[in-house]
């Protein structure tokens, strides 16, 4: 496309509707998943970025403005969604959350500059492999490493507590390969974060009803690798 003619209006809309449409259909994915950054988010990223992109390319016959420039707006999309990507990035304790949602971020604000370019077909099907890595790759990934659990639970803070959950664990023959504790100020209690290996005949179910029934523990869930079935994402 000739960056000297200026884009017809009803083109300037398709492409607008078309990114928040792709950027829409990411973002659902990571709504439904309960991500920190859901349909509202990655839409406006991709509708954002789709209107910068048809800015970059209309400036130059508009303003009379050099390629340079034209090169440089579009380049700054890329830079500016670093700043909103880790802001989705989370970490607790020992382990590090939102980094795939981070990426689908940046990966929207792609399909938006490609929308905004007139590429369509490329905007579409990067919105498919996304959606595709996003969803049919997990199962690929739980399968890979099946056994590797990371879960948290709040704990009262005395001597033997850690003690009776790893000794729990043992009872179910899991193997704990890595802890974190962080106190809770004034609450007289632990946060755990623990690290497991679940052989592939113990229904992770199990693992959680075993520790919330202990003495002084509550609030136990699964933060990273929860089985296929009972999972809420990654």
């Amino acid at each position: 496309m000739s960056l000297t003619a200026i884009t017809p209006l009803w083109e300037v809309i398709l492409r607008l509707s078309l990114a928040m449409i792709l950027g829409g259909a990411i973002g659902y994915q990571r709504e439904v998943r309960e991500k920190p950054a859901g349909l509202r988010t990655h839409a406006l990223v991709a509708l954002g970025s789709a209107l910068i992109m048809i800015i970059s390319i209309n400036i130059e016959p508009i303003l009379g403005l050099p390629r340079t420039t034209v090169d440089r707006i579009a380049a700054s999309v890329v830079t500016g969604i670093g700043f909103l990507g880790g802001g989705a990035i989370i970490r607790q304790g020992s382990i590090v959350r939102g980094l795939t949602t981070a990426a689908s971020i940046w990966v929207v604000s792609g399909v938006g500059l490609a929308a905004g370019a007139g590429f369509y077909l490329a905007a579409t099907i990067t919105t498919i492999f996304a959606l595709a890595a996003l969803t049919v790759l997990v199962y690929i990934e739980l399968r890979a490493v099946s056994g590797h659990r990371t879960i948290q639970m709040l704990a009262v803070d005395q001597p033997q507590e850690l003690g009776l959950v790893v000794s729990a664990l043992g009872e179910l023959d899991v193997a704990v390969r890595n802890i974190d504790v962080e106190p809770l100020e004034g609450e007289g209690a632990n946060i755990l974060q623990l690290g497991l290996q679940i052989p592939r005949d113990v229904d992770p179910s199990t693992i959680v009803a075993k520790l919330a029934s202990l003495k002084g523990v509550s609030e136990v869930r699964w933060l990273t690798r929860p089985s296929i079935l009972g999972r809420t994402g990654l």
